[in-house]
């Protein structure tokens, strides 16, 4: 499927894959964040607007526009802005994106990066007809700080998603009892995570060597069997290829 964007400035643009990496992760102890696999997927999921310089907000609390305040050593008018009010900042991308028939476009903050005082906004855009530009809202969850975004760091993360798939889906609430195998294999699992558990006290023993269970990050059934064909460990995304002048 092809993925494009159209941009209206191309000097102000830095349009990447999402890193699996993110600094807290890298700071647990032995960086042990990066166990959890699902993290590490949806780290990597989409591709992201990095910022090309440093700039601090500050939000008085107030509803005006002019309550929020925002600073950079360089001028930074035409990429971020105070336009709502409400202790919102707005991000412009400066282009559009433009998806296959069908597909719209989830913009949000970059996954698992939380940020200390303010919250990304999250918005769906109909990509494949749309000849509107997005912007990207963050809101200032903590009046009277000062909010501090370096350089290089993601303030719009954006991928795929398909229209009406979610729509189309029936969701069932069962007991697991409803599935004896899936409970059986459960069980097996919930067992095996006890002993291993309480193996980790034990000096020598295998658990302590293997420091923590594997099983699903290697695609592996409690029992060892293989799980998904397509099971994914990395995820690696292509990066957008620069075609801006407008004879390619």
């Amino acid at each position: 499927m092809k993925l494009k964007f159209l941009a209206t400035e191309p000097d102000l643009i830095d349009l990447r894959a999402n890193l699996a990496t993110r600094q807290w992760m890298d700071e647990t102890s032995e960086s042990f964040a990066y166990r959890c696999l699902p993290l590490n997927i949806a780290n990597a999921y989409g591709w992201s607007f990095h910022l090309k310089q440093d700039l601090v907000v500050h939000w008085n609390g107030g509803r005006a526009i002019d309550d929020i305040t925002i600073k950079s050593d360089e001028d930074v008018s035409r990429v971020v802005a105070s336009i709502f009010g409400h202790g919102i900042i707005t991000f412009h991308t400066h282009g559009l994106f433009q998806t296959e028939p069908g597909w719209s476009l989830m913009a949000s903050g970059p996954a698992n990066t939380p940020k200390d005082g303010i919250s990304p906004l999250s918005g769906i855009i109909e990509t494949d007809w749309s000849p509107f530009s997005f912007t990207m809202n963050w809101k200032i969850t903590r009046p009277n700080q000062w909010i501090s975004f370096k350089k290089e760091d993601a303030f719009c993360s954006i991928f795929p998603i398909q229209r009406g798939a979610l729509e189309s889906i029936e969701p069932e609430l069962l007991p697991i009892e409803s599935d004896p195998d899936l409970k059986e294999e459960h069980d097996l699992w919930g067992a095996a995570r006890k002993k291993f558990n309480a193996d980790l006290e034990k000096d020598g023993s295998y658990a302590q060597q293997e420091k923590w269970q594997k099983s699903y990050y290697r695609g592996k059934r409690p029992d060892g069997s293989p799980g998904a064909e397509d099971h994914i460990i990395k995820l690696r995304l292509q990066e957008f290829k620069k075609k801006l002048t407008p004879t390619q």
